[in-house]
This record gives C-alpha cells, sequence and structure tokens, in this order.
C-alpha cells in the first residue's frame, strides 16, 4: 500500500481501561497507580491524594488484587486485554479494505501515545477514537481524549479527529443487550429481579455535570422495555464505590440486600458499562456480589456475561465506525 492509500484510508483506534501487564504485585501496583492518579478518575487535591495512594493504597491493595487476577488470568494475558484484541481483531476482519484497526488502553500497553505514532508513521491523517465505553463519563470517556492529545502535543501536522462520545442508546447496544439476556434466560432459569448494575461514580461528579448516571438510567430503561419488563421485574443500581465520599445510588449490595430481605430468591445481573468481562465483573459482579446475595438469604444469582466479542457487539462497532466517519 502507498502513502497516499494510507492518506486516504481513515485509522480507527479502539480504547479499553487497561490491564496489569502480568498477575504480581509490582504490575499490579504500576497499573493501579498510573489509573488512580489521574485527576479524572480521582478528583481530590494531588498533595492529600498521591502520598495516601503510594504510600498507604498501593502497598496494601496491589498483593491482594495480584492474587485475584491470578485466579483469572488466561494464557494470552487479562480477560479484558485478550477479549479487547478479540474484538479489534474481528471488527479488523470485517473492515479491512476500509478501515485500518488499532486497539489501544488508556492506562496499559498498547499505550494511546504508541499507537498513536504508529497513526502518524503509517501516513494516515484521519483519526476515530472509538473509546469502548457505551455511556460517557469524565472518569473513563475524558481520559481517552487526554491521552490521545498528550500524545500528539509535540506533533506539527495534527491529523483530523472524530471521536464516538458514546453510544447507550445507540439500537444496535440496546437490542444486543437485550439478545444478551434473552439467550441468557432460554438457557437458565429466570431469575425474578433482573438488575442493571452499573460501575459507580462519584455523587459529585454528577452534580458537577457527569451525565452517566442519566445515560445508564436511559441503557437500562430501553433495554427493560425492549424485554417488555414490568417496573418490579428490573432495578438499576451502582457497583464499585471506593473512600468514604457518596456515589451515586442505589448501591448493588445494599440492594441486594434489601431484595432478600424481602423475599426475592433469585435475581440475575448484567452490567451494561463493560463491554469486556474483566476482574470487577468477573470476580466482583459474579462472585462477590453473589456470595452476599446467597448470604442475605437469597438462593439464586446469575451474571450475564457482557457482550465481549459476540457477532452482536462486533457489528455494534462496525456501524459505529461507519456511521462516524461519514464524508470522511
Amino acid at each position: 500500500m502507498s502513502q497516499h492509500d494510507n492518506e486516504l484510508k481513515c485509522a480507527v483506534v479502539l480504547v479499553n481501561l487497561g490491564t496489569p501487564d502480568e498477575a504480581t504485585p509490582n504490575a499490579v501496583a504500576k497499573f493501579l497507580g498510573r489509573f488512580l492518579s489521574d485527576k479524572r478518575v480521582v478528583n481530590l487535591p494531588k498533595l492529600l491524594w498521591l502520598p495516601l495512594l503510594y504510600c498507604v493504597i498501593l502497598p496494601l491493595r496491589s498483593r491482594r488484587v495480584a492474587k485475584l487476577y491470578q485466579q483469572i488470568w488466561l494464557k494470552n494475558g487479562s480477560p479484558l486485554k485478550v477479549i479487547s484484541e478479540q474484538i479489534r481483531n474481528k471488527v479488523s476482519a470485517k473492515l479491512r479494505d476500509k478501515y485500518e484497526v488499532h486497539l489501544a488502553m488508556t492506562y496499559s500497553s498498547p499505550d494511546i501515545k504508541e499507537v498513536v505514532n504508529q497513526v502518524l508513521d503509517g501516513g494516515h491523517q484521519k483519526v476515530l477514537l472509538l473509546p469502548m465505553y457505551p455511556q460517557y463519563s469524565v472518569s473513563t470517556t475524558a481520559p481517552v481524549f487526554d491521552a490521545y492529545a498528550k500524545a500528539l502535543k509535540n506533533t506539527y501536522n495534527l491529523p483530523e479527529l472524530r471521536m464516538v462520545k458514546d453510544y447507550y442508546a445507540e439500537p444496535a447496544y440496546i437490542q444486543a443487550l437485550a439478545n444478551s439476556i434473552k439467550q441468557h434466560w432460554e438457557l437458565t432459569a429466570r431469575g425474578e429481579v433482573l438488575l442493571f448494575s452499573f460501575h459507580g461514580i462519584p455523587e459529585r461528579y454528577a452534580r458537577n455535570g457527569d451525565p452517566y448516571p442519566q445515560q445508564c438510567e436511559d441503557t437500562a430503561a430501553k433495554v427493560a422495555a425492549v424485554l417488555g419488563l414490568k417496573q418490579n421485574q428490573w432495578r438499576l443500581c451502582y457497583q464499585s464505590r471506593f473512600g468514604k465520599d457518596p456515589w451515586v445510588k442505589p448501591y448493588t449490595d445494599q440492594l441486594l440486600h434489601q431484595l432478600a430481605e424481602q423475599g426475592v430468591k433469585s435475581v440475575d445481573v448484567i452490567s451494561p458499562a463493560f463491554s469486556a468481562d474483566c476482574l470487577e465483573t468477573i470476580e466482583e459482579v459474579s462472585c462477590e456480589l453473589r456470595d452476599e446475595f446467597l448470604e442475605a438469604g437469597g438462593e439464586q444469582y446469575h451474571y450475564i456475561s457482557a457482550l465481549n466479542d459476540n457477532p452482536e457487539q462486533v457489528e455494534l462497532y462496525c456501524q459505529l465506525i461507519e456511521k462516524h466517519t461519514q464524508g470522511w
């Protein structure tokens, strides 16, 4: 392919959060340090936060988190990285004649700067950033833009940029979620209540304008409508709060306890904010929250996997790419 051909071919960069390179305390500490020191993620004064992070939190958490990663580690790396690569490979295979598709991570390898350099070295002058987060948040999607801008800080000839801010209400996304739930119900006894459990954010982020909670609510309501669920058959909640600040509610663990106390014996749980299963969904949502529900008196708890590399998610990304590159 000639240099001129590359200039006409749009480069697409799928971006996910990142993961430790190895399931070791040192690798986990390196990853968490990079992730949690981002002011977009933890918006606290650095003079207070960074000493606490590096002197207390990382030494205490890294070994424990490394053990959890060791339990789910795959031959080629962590589930998030392996699944993200599978998605990229399948999207690339479908679109190879029109786009060059890359995968980057915000806080680990392959680093956004490294991938952007590859794109520029290839002569591309059009870049589509596609963060793999259906719902926008200042703590997930915004850092993708930050990292991209930083990567180009010393570049004289900037390529054209388009960025998919979110896709929380895309019909193909809503239908893919609904179909994955239906498929789960065909294989497993349907629970009394379906929980849409999203990763939480601090309440103050939402007060400052982060649209994430509203987008989560819209996603859940649209999927529930497609499934024909009544109001008492589904609930929205948020998991993974951290620190002492109040986070958006209701909290998933507390809601599970309430449901058990109300006599609900079976629940199904899906985490629509995750495009790929990772430590959080596999360990926390699938296992920890399950144990809490059963200990509270529940009897059946089923986690419904992320869309991962299934054909509907691959087709969704292809549609998003085509839609956001129209006119290029």
